[in-house]
C-alpha cells in the first residue's frame, strides 16, 4: 500500500466549475486560497491563467503565444477559498459554463537567490508546487532557483513580454535533450532549451533562447514535484485497443493532462468535476480554444483507485506503440496513518 504524506489532496488541487452571470462574482468553493488558477470556458474561448506571483489582474494565454494581458475584468483578485471575476466575457460570460483548475503554492513569494538569475518564488513543498518568475540574461547555461528541495519532473516555462514566444515545457520522461510546447501540437523535439542538463534540487539550466532565457523579458514557469499518493508525471504506451492500457499512479486522479509526442495531437485535458463518474469522456484541449469535447457511446478512459485504465482506441490517448506523456493529480483516500486505499 502507498503511503502519503498529504492526508487531504484539496487543500492542494482543487477543480471548481462555475456559471458565468456577466458581471462581478466570488467563486467560492475552491477550499483554499488559490495562487494558480487556470480557468477555460467549457465553450469556445481562450484559456487563462492567472497566478499570485505575476498579481490577480494579469493573464496569460496557454493556447497561445500572447503576451501577459493585464484587465481588473477578468480575474481580479485571490479569496481565502476562490476568487473574484470581472465582467470579461471569456471568465465569465452570463450563463456559460466554466472550469476552473487550482493550485496552492505560497501566495506572492519571495527572493530566491539559488541560480545565477535571481528569482521570485512562491512555493509549497509539501505538495511540491511552485510558481517561479525571473528576469532573462541570454547566458548560456544561466540557472534558476525553483524552491522545491527536489528536482522537478515537469516545468512550463512562458515569456510575459513577447506576442511570439511558445510555452516551453520540460517532462523527465523526455529527457534534458527535448522540450515540447503547450500551447501547440507540435511533436517532442530536440533542443538545447535546458542546456542538456537535468534538473536538480535547487536550480533548472538554461540556454539563451527567447522562449526562456532572453536578455530582459520577464518570464513565469510553473515546477512540479511529484509526491506519491498525489502527483505523478510520466508516460505510457498506448496499445490500439478498447481494452486500454492501463496506467498505474498510486492513486484515484482527479485531473489528467496527456500529450502524444507526435505531431498533429493535442494535450488533452479530464477532470472528476466535469466526469464525476466513469465513463471519463469530457475533454479540453490545453492548446486550443474549442468548445468541450464528449464522445458518444464510448468512454475515453477510467478513473480508479490507483490509475486509469484506456477505454477507447483514440489515437491521441491509446494509438498503438506510440508514447504518450501526462501529469496527474489525486484524490487520494488516505487512512490515519498515511496508508492510501487502493479499493474502494
Amino acid at each position: 500500500m502507498a503511503y502519503s504524506t498529504i492526508p487531504k489532496s484539496t487543500s492542494y488541487f482543487s477543480t471548481k466549475l462555475y456559471t458565468g452571470n456577466g458581471s462581478a462574482q466570488s467563486i467560492t468553493g475552491v477550499g483554499f486560497q488559490p495562487d494558480w488558477c487556470w480557468l477555460k470556458s467549457r465553450a469556445t474561448a481562450n484559456h487563462r491563467a492567472f497566478d499570485a506571483v505575476r498579481g490577480a489582474t494579469k493573464a496569460i494565454y496557454p493556447s497561445l503565444s500572447n503576451a501577459e494581458g493585464t484587465s481588473s475584468a477578468e480575474l481580479n483578485a485571490f479569496n481565502s477559498d476562490g476568487f473574484t471575476l470581472g465582467s470579461e466575457a471569456n471568465v465569465n460570460a452570463n450563463g456559460v459554463n466554466f472550469v476552473s483548475w487550482n493550485w496552492k503554492a505560497n501566495g506572492s513569494g519571495s527572493a530566491n537567490s539559488d541560480g545565477t538569475i535571481s528569482s521570485t518564488v512562491s512555493v509549497n513543498t509539501t505538495s511540491g508546487f511552485s510558481i517561479v518568475k525571473y528576469t532573462g540574461n541570454a547566458v548560456i547555461g544561466a540557472t534558476v532557483g525553483h524552491g522545491l528541495g527536489v528536482a522537478p519532473k515537469m516545468i512550463i516555462v512562458k515569456n510575459l513580454t513577447s506576442n511570439s514566444t511558445d510555452w516551453v515545457v520540460y517532462h523527465e520522461a523526455l529527457g534534458n535533450t527535448k522540450r515540447i510546447k503547450l500551447n501547440t501540437t507540435a511533436a517532442e523535439e530536440t533542443n538545447a532549451f535546458w542546456y542538456d542538463t537535468t534538473p536538480t534540487s535547487s536550480v533548472w539550466s538554461m540556454n539563451d533562447n527567447g522562449d526562456g532565457n532572453a536578455n530582459g523579458p520577464d518570464y513565469i514557469a510553473y515546477c512540479f514535484a511529484e509526491k506519491t499518493g498525489f502527483s505523478k508525471f510520466g508516460s505510457y504506451t498506448g496499445n490500439g485497443s478498447t481494452d486500454g492500457t492501463f496506467v498505474y499512479t498510486g492513486f484515484k486522479p482527479a485531473w489528467i493532462m496527456f500529450k502524444d509526442l507526435r505531431s498533429g495531437q493535442s494535450w488533452n485535458m479530464y477532470d472528476n468535476k466535469r466526469s464525476p463518474i466513469n465513463f471519463v469522456d469530457e475533454r479540453l484541449r490545453a492548446n486550443l480554444n474549442g468548445a468541450e469535447v464528449q464522445d458518444t457511446g464510448s468512454s475515453d478512459m477510467d478513473f480508479v483507485s490507483n490509475g486509469f485504465k484506456l477505454r477507447n482506441n483514440w489515437d491521441q490517448l491509446n494509438s498503438s506503440g506510440q508514447t504518450i506523456i501526462y501529469m496527474a493529480f489525486g484524490q487520494p483516500i488516505v487512512s490515519t496513518n498515511g496508508d492510501i486505499a487502493t479499493a474502494r
